[in-house]
């Protein structure tokens, strides 16, 4: 049976090269490959039965899917690696290497053209089965075992698609668990202002050794503060912080002689002179109280009892004012804070109930920034129940006695159990040396006991000042009664 010739794309009036000559077109160190060249090429390798038709280049689509890489139905020129003639058994092997002494003469048109490899992707070789399913695309070897087969050059045909990755993530981009985190904040001119006023200087020493050398050299030299001094300018700092509104301390323990009301005095002395006023004392006793007696005595004897009657007056808030109160409480001169006394007469009957305390406490809260409550022995009374539920703050006087210390105690034990919220973090002890000379162990177990119960304790000493019960004489404090109940009021402001 004759073999079909292949189809031979030079023009027919063309003479053919002589045998086994190389024809000069072929010849193309000289000059670059034609379009048709190509086509020639690709149209010698294909097999005789896909060669009927017009040959490729005379207006006929290319259909050959050897010599068209994107009609390829098997494999991707770029995506699949070139398979393996001695694992793959689906593979047909290359042509014979014009080496090979088993091969034929190498014809012309099967030589490949030089220069440049053309753009229509690797060679290809016809299976001898029908081509199995299109499978899914395997992932492309590893760099360290290259794919079999001849080198692949520059190939035609779609670009592989790539899906685009994000950048990795900078420092500072991405915050814990992946979340993205918050941009970077640069600080302000009130930043700057508050940062500065946290390390700002208190100032040279004026205390102690460190004093006196300056005010003897004159100022020349300015020592900074020591320790003690330094922690007095904090604690001013502390009682003299905003308040976003009126705040109430009750000052609590049912047994008499607990020095609740000495303790009221002494905090707005303390929270008037270093606030700068805005202070209230008030006597919440259901009878009668020593509040009025112990502190400085005003023009008028008018109380709580003339106040309730009165209310009336500041109905109107557009129209009250806080001069009105001045015919109700009594001022305390250099201390800076004023006193709202108990009744004091004899021949009144009745009881402050907690209708009253709320009337006279919203009043107080209107003109008022601190307001400080002397409360009764009475714990079971209305107005002590109710000013122990509107209290801020709880504070717990004792002496440093074993009575008074379980009285107080006790006390925390039934607001316990009555439910009160958050009784620990509210709360905060006041311990006063009764004498020169006190139990030091009982003074261990006291503090031990309270601040246990209570969210700090601080001591306070001895002053004989305080001795006679008679109006506080706030000049004559000692200079440690006063350092002690700043660093009380501290306390108390920080909770606050």
């Amino acid at each position: 049976m004759t073999q079909p010739q292949p189809h031979d794309p030079r023009p027919a009036t063309q003479p053919g090269p002589p045998p086994g000559s190389r024809p000069e077109s072929a010849d193309a160190s000289d000059r670059p490959h034609r379009p048709e060249d190509l086509v020639a090429h690709a149209a010698d390798r294909a097999p005789a039965s896909d060669r009927s038709g017009p040959p490729p280049g005379d207006g006929a689509p290319v259909t050959d899917h050897l010599a068209d890489p994107l009609g390829d139905p098997l494999t991707d020129p770029v995506a699949d690696p070139v398979a393996d003639p001695l694992t793959d058994p689906l593979a047909t092997p290359p042509d014979v290497s014009p080496s090979d002494p088993s091969a034929g003469p190498v014809r012309d048109a099967d030589r490949p053209p030089a220069g440049p490899p053309p753009a229509v992707g690797p060679p290809q070789w016809t299976p001898t089965s029908p081509p199995p399913a299109p499978l899914a695309a395997s992932p492309a070897p590893p760099p360290s075992s290259p794919p079999a087969g001849p080198p692949a050059g520059p190939q035609a045909g779609p670009a592989p698609t790539v899906a685009p990755t994000a950048p990795p993530a900078t420092a500072g981009e991405a915050g814990a668990g992946g979340a993205p985190a918050q941009p970077r904040r640069f600080m302000s001119a009130t930043d700057f202002l508050d940062r500065r006023a946290d390390v700002a200087d208190h100032g040279p020493a004026t205390w102690g050794w460190r004093g006196r050398v300056r005010r003897w050299s004159g100022g020349l030299l300015s020592p900074a503060m020591g320790r003690a001094e330094a922690a007095h300018e904090r604690d001013r700092a502390a009682v003299q912080r905003e308040l976003s509104g009126p705040r109430t301390i009750a000052f609590v323990n049912p047994k008499g002689g607990a020095a609740k009301t000495t303790g009221v005095l002494a905090a707005g002395y303390t929270f008037g002179t270093v606030r700068g006023g805005g202070v209230v004392a008030w006597d919440n006793n259901e009878t009668r109280g020593t509040l009025g007696i112990r502190g400085t005595r005003g023009h008028h004897r008018n109380t709580t009892r003339e106040l309730l009657g009165d209310l009336g007056r500041f109905d109107d808030v557009a129209q009250s004012r806080i001069g009105d109160l001045g015919s109700y409480v009594r001022t305390q001169g250099d201390a800076h804070f004023d006193v709202l006394a108990s009744d004091e007469r004899a021949d009144v009957t009745g009881t402050i109930r907690a209708d009253d305390f709320a009337a006279v406490h919203g009043l107080l809260e209107r003109f008022y920034r601190i307001l400080l409550v002397d409360t009764g022995n009475n714990m079971r009374a209305e107005n002590w129940l109710a000013a122990a539920a509107a209290a801020d703050l709880l504070v717990v006087t004792s002496t440093v006695r074993e009575d008074t210390g379980y009285s107080g105690l006790w006390m925390l034990d039934a607001l316990q159990d009555a439910g009160h919220p958050d009784l620990k973090h509210k709360t905060v002890t006041v311990l006063s040396d009764p004498s020169p000379k006190v139990d030091a162990a009982l003074a261990r177990d006291l503090v031990d006991v309270y601040e246990q119960r209570t969210r700090a304790v601080y001591r306070v000493p001895y002053d004989p000042a305080l001795v006679s019960g008679s109006v506080v004489p706030y000049a004559r404090l000692s200079q440690e009664t006063r350092r002690a109940w700043l660093t009380a009021c501290a306390g108390m402001a920080a909770t606050l």
